[in-house]
């Protein structure tokens, strides 16, 4: 071999030796940012330009970028990786922005799983679709397997006018539903709503909260365990026993909704409002109205007033609190129990209101009928007014006591702590007493004024055209003839058990006795007298029975008669 052949040879292996070695460190230099890829399909990394730190912008693919399920790397400060240490991910830093189909994802650093399009991100996270959702944290941790993105501390979801705090959230990105279960609250326009346990659907606008619920209004709280509530319509939809706190009244429910907008609320299942003064209304289903500040209830409606001793009750009712006026139809009833002996009270209608110093109003009309142990009655229309303590009677009434009977063209029955002081007859009066079979005492007069005491009739007043039939018993307690007397005025004074004390009649009166073998069965009875016993109500639940008696009586027109209260109002 030649010099000049191993000088050519020499100079040439040199060459290639050195070809060899600068192909090696541009191999060894890429190799370090091999795997690099800004988006599906990116070229490496320009190495340069890390290795002078300067920014990275990545190379966007003609990629479809809305693709489904799909992650995107859109921009990063810094972008580290190294197989050796973390195979499955890049470490990015500095304004990293990610976008999935129309949700930009954007935080200060993060790992990006770009195989399994999943995402761990730090710092100032955010979330953003279009104008109207965003949402905040400290970390964000999201899986693309099951598109779910778990947000922790400071969370923030904003959607709108609707603000959802939660220290914990995780957010369903393909039902996009976000859901808290360590405690958390959503803001909207009127309401805060508080518990241990909520989900929200920006969509939908729907929301569900379980555990130590609270919603708080300016006006009311409402507590409960279970609610569901529309940010949009902001409608509470109420599941479970719930407690709604005001200043003017408490409502309990366990179902209906409640329009927090329009402040009105339909509640079933015996739902109970309890106003300030401790009235309460109850039915099997109660509309409310806050702003107005009435309820309707519907179905074995009850109106209890504690501080006057008395219930009201049907099939539908209706109370005001602002006016404090209240009424009943539908097999209205009202009772007063202030004494043992509760009174019951029916009428087709029956209103209570306030008057003008603040005194209770009661009126049942028509087909009136009230049953108490001592006492019944019955009459087409009836007022009771708290100032004076009278219970007015108009139309045919007609008042039992015992064996004792008195009707006329009205009835005053006066009340001395919720017992009959005494009753008075302003017009036509008629009283009688049954003795046995056919026989009757009877007075009558132009007007009449009973006295009780201890629910025992005490003594009678009579002014005015006053006439007797009595039947005085013999000592053997037997009856053997009638007494008739005539005078303008009497005054008759009773023993107790209802006997016959003493009979005082003036001026100058006129009478006869008349054995009861040579009387009449026609004169055994005064002008005018009728003994209405059919029409008597025997017990609390005869009240609602309107015999055909009853219905003839108040068909016909009284004579003499006074106007009516009706009559008197207009």
């Amino acid at each position: 071999m030649t010099d000049k052949y191993r000088k050519h040879t020499g100079i040439k292996g040199h060459k290639v030796f050195s070809g060899i070695l600068c192909l090696l460190a541009i191999l060894f230099i890429n190799s370090l940012f091999t795997g690099y890829a800004w988006a599906e399909g990116s070229s490496t990394v320009d190495s340069l330009a890390i290795l002078k730190n300067k920014e990275l912008k990545p190379h966007i693919p003609e990629a479809d970028r809305y693709q489904k399920n799909k992650v995107f790397l859109e921009y990063a400060d810094e972008l580290v990786a190294d197989e050796n240490i973390s195979p499955d991910y890049q470490v990015l830093r500095g304004n990293v922005k990610f976008r999935k189909q129309g949700m930009y994802m954007y935080c200060d650093s993060a790992y990006f799983y770009d195989t399994a399009n999943s995402i761990d991100a730090f710092g100032n996270v955010k979330m953003e679709q279009g104008d109207t959702l965003f949402v905040y944290a400290d970390v964000l941790y999201y899986n693309g397997d099951d598109e779910l993105a778990r947000l922790r501390k400071n969370v923030r979801m904003i959607n709108r006018d609707v603000t959802l705090y939660a220290d914990s959230l995780d957010y369903d990105l393909k039902d996009n539903l976000g859901y808290y279960f360590e405690g958390g609250k959503i803001v909207d326009s009127q309401n805060e709503l508080s518990s241990v346990y909520g989900q929200y659907e920006p969509d939908t606008k729907n929301a569900e909260f379980l555990f130590d619920v609270e919603l708080v209004n300016e006006k009311y709280i409402m507590k409960t365990d279970t609610l569901h509530y529309n940010t949009d319509s902001k409608i509470a939809d109420i599941v479970g026993y719930t407690t709604i706190v005001s200043d003017s009244n408490i409502i309990y429910t366990r179902k209906g909704w409640y329009d927090t907008s329009k402040e009105k609320a339909t509640l079933y299942n015996r739902s109970l409002i309890v106003g300030k003064n401790n009235e309460k209304l109850t039915g099997d289903t109660v509309f409310y109205d806050r702003n107005e500040g009435y309820g309707e209830a519907f179905g074995r409606m009850e109106l209890t007033d504690s501080v006057h001793s008395t219930i009201l009750d049907g099939d539908y009712g209706y109370h005001n609190e602002k006016l404090s006026r209240s009424f009943a139809t539908k097999k209205a009833r009202a009772r007063e129990f202030s004494k043992d002996d509760t009174l019951y009270l029916h009428g087709d209608t029956i209103r209570t209101y306030l008057d003008e110093d603040s005194l209770r109003v009661m009126i049942a009309s028509p087909k009136v009928r009230f049953y108490r142990v001592n006492l019944q009655g019955v009459c087409d229309s009836m007022v009771f007014e708290e100032s004076d303590s009278i219970l007015k009677m108009y139309k045919h009434p007609v008042l039992w006591s015992g064996e004792r009977q008195i009707f006329g063209n009205e009835v005053h029955v006066h009340f001395n702590d919720s017992t009959v002081d005494y009753a008075e007859l302003p017009n036509s009066a008629f009283a009688a007493e049954h003795l046995g079979e056919i026989y009757y005492n009877q007075i009558s007069g132009r007007k009449m004024k009973a006295y009780f005491e201890n629910q025992e009739m005490r003594k009678l007043e009579v002014d005015g055209n006053a006439v007797v039939l009595m039947l005085p018993m013999e000592n053997d307690s037997t009856y053997n003839k009638y007494v008739t007397s005539e005078g303008s005025y009497l005054t008759m004074w009773l023993k107790p058990k209802q006997e016959v004390e003493k009979i005082n009649m003036w001026p100058n009166p006129t009478g006869k006795a008349v054995p009861l073998y040579l009387s009449k069965k026609r004169e055994l009875y005064l002008t005018g007298f009728q003994w209405h016993e059919a029409l008597r109500p025997k017990d609390p639940e005869d009240i609602f029975r309107i015999p055909q008696e009853m219905k003839d009586l108040l068909s016909k027109p009284e004579e003499n008669t006074r106007r009516t209260w009706k009559d008197k109002k207009k």
